[in-house]
């Protein structure tokens, strides 16, 4: 691998790494030539494409299956909701998702996605009848519309549709580590965290999460070379896809407040809002109460799987309704927010853009009502760039994996205790991903509050909220941190 001049180098960065290089001739040396073709980038995008392939042969159980098996799909964790919502959502008939046409309501249930992910459902719907010889659409719409599923044409669209978009998500990962490793031109290498996370391989395709994360990782990018439209603009579309990307628009407003860049933080306000009004347009005007329903149904959801709701719920055998948990986890949220501007404002050295949004994403996802496995793919980036140490990724993402594990084994019943009581190894597996998170969390804030011990603080200027985009910066001398 090539150590180009002004590249940090994880071998001399990183005690876990250097540690690992002693069984291939120890850490990087100061006469290495390294290779021309193997450039940081090459090898992160070799890295990314190895890790999400391994998560395709994981799925394969389910895929020789056609998901069909309950005890596949989660005995062998490879569920995903694509294949379901293909019958489910009209994407076998090519139906627009904000058709407000009452035959297509009356056999198809409204997509409660975000509109970024309907289109490309939509689209990817088109795309798998081209693949499959355009089947006859007419005489599906005369049977029944869960008929489908069972047949075997119905498992070759199925797979069809899943394999499609894997191909797609794989491509869109490969992007984001390639945005995430051009964040800060001195350490690419931080990527890595991302490019060869289990949970990458894991949770890659059971959603579409992966179409927002990208927006996200091009986010960082834009905003690292003082493109505030243009940030904006993605903020907005990962807003439209997901609606977490806003909180971006909070890290933002840090930065600017203490840097007093009150032109840069309009403009990505304003093209965060254009972009987003853009995006909702075609959906909004084609069918408004469709459009709505992903709204609604956010609002009426109750406790769900993964969420600290969920534990005290099943723990206290009582109901918390959907707007007693909306009116709370809004106020902790908010509490949380102010809590992330207190800390960005009274820090030493304005607090990079990648920390900021890791602690008000991860707040997020801490009270929110639902908290499902893909989820993590949020905070991988974000926690990539934030807290670039293998240690701390590795605990984290130990966490991670473990209620991975655990939420397939309660859905597929294998930990119901024998006396019908409480799930209470799930209830421990949720709690250690909180504590996990909470764990990151800690670290982040301590290294904005405490610049000495954030190692991806720029040396030259330490106020600056994001490194310089130049690869000829001289290499940092810098102490290893544990």
């Amino acid at each position: 691998m090539t150590h180009r001049p002004g590249h940090v180098h994880p071998t001399l960065d990183d005690p876990v790494v250097a540690a690992l290089s002693e069984g291939v001739g120890g850490p990087m040396g100061t006469r290495s030539a390294g290779s021309r073709w193997w450039s940081p980038l090459r090898v992160l995008l070799l890295l990314t494409a190895l890790c999400f392939a391994a998560g395709m042969v994981q799925k394969s159980g389910c895929y020789a299956d056609n998901w069909t098996s309950t005890d596949v799909r989660y005995s062998q964790m490879c569920y995903s909701d694509l294949p379901y919502l293909y019958t489910g959502r009209g994407m076998s008939e090519l139906a627009w998702p904000y058709t407000e046409d009452e035959t297509v309501r009356s056999r198809f249930q409204v997509m409660e996605y975000p509109v970024g992910i309907s289109y490309v459902a939509w689209a990817a719907g088109w795309a798998t009848h081209w693949a499959t010889g355009s089947p006859d659409l007419a005489e599906r719409r005369a049977q029944e519309a869960g008929a489908l599923f069972g047949t075997d044409q119905g498992h070759r669209e199925i797979r069809a549709f899943v394999g499609l978009q894997a191909v797609g998500l794989g491509l869109l990962a490969l992007l984001t580590v390639g945005l995430l490793a051009g964040v800060d031109q001195r350490r690419p290498w931080d990527a890595a965290a991302f490019a060869l996370s289990p949970l990458l391989a894991l949770t890659g395709i059971i959603n579409w999460d992966l179409l927002a994360v990208v927006l996200v990782g091009a986010a960082l990018w834009a905003w690292a070379r003082d493109r505030a439209v243009l940030t904006g603009v993605l903020i907005g579309l990962g807003a439209a896809t997901k609606l977490y990307p806003l909180f971006l628009l909070g890290a933002i407003l840090v930065i600017c407040v203490r840097q007093k860049r009150w032109r840069e933080l309009g403009l990505a306000s304003v093209a965060a809002a254009a972009a987003w009004v853009a995006a909702n347009a075609p959906a909004y005007l084609t069918g408004p109460e469709p459009w709505k329903v992903f709204w609604s149904f956010n609002s009426e959801r109750a406790a769900d799987l993964g969420s600290i709701w969920f534990v005290l719920q099943q723990a206290s055998g009582t109901t918390i309704t959907a707007p007693t948990i909306n009116h709370w986890s809004w106020a902790f949220f908010g509490l949380w927010c102010v809590g992330v501007l207190v800390v960005g404002l009274k820090a030493p050295a304005t607090p990079r853009l990648a920390q900021l949004a890791f602690l008000v994403v991860a707040g997020f996802l801490l009270v929110n009502k639902v908290y499902s496995p893909q989820y993590v793919l949020w905070l991988l980036p974000l926690a990539a760039l934030a807290r670039p140490r293998w240690r701390d990724q590795l605990i984290w993402q130990g966490t991670e994996l473990v209620y991975f594990a655990s939420v397939w084994w309660y859905l597929g019943n294998q930990l119901a205790p024998a006396d019908g009581g409480g799930a209470g190894f799930y209830w421990a597996a949720i709690l250690l991903r909180l504590a996990g998170e909470l764990y990151l969390v800690v670290l982040v804030t301590r290294d904005v509050l405490r610049p000495s011990y954030d190692v991806a603080r720029d040396p030259v200027d330490p106020d600056r909220a994001f490194a310089p985009a130049s690869a000829n910066a001289p290499t940092p001398a810098r102490e290893i941190l544990s």
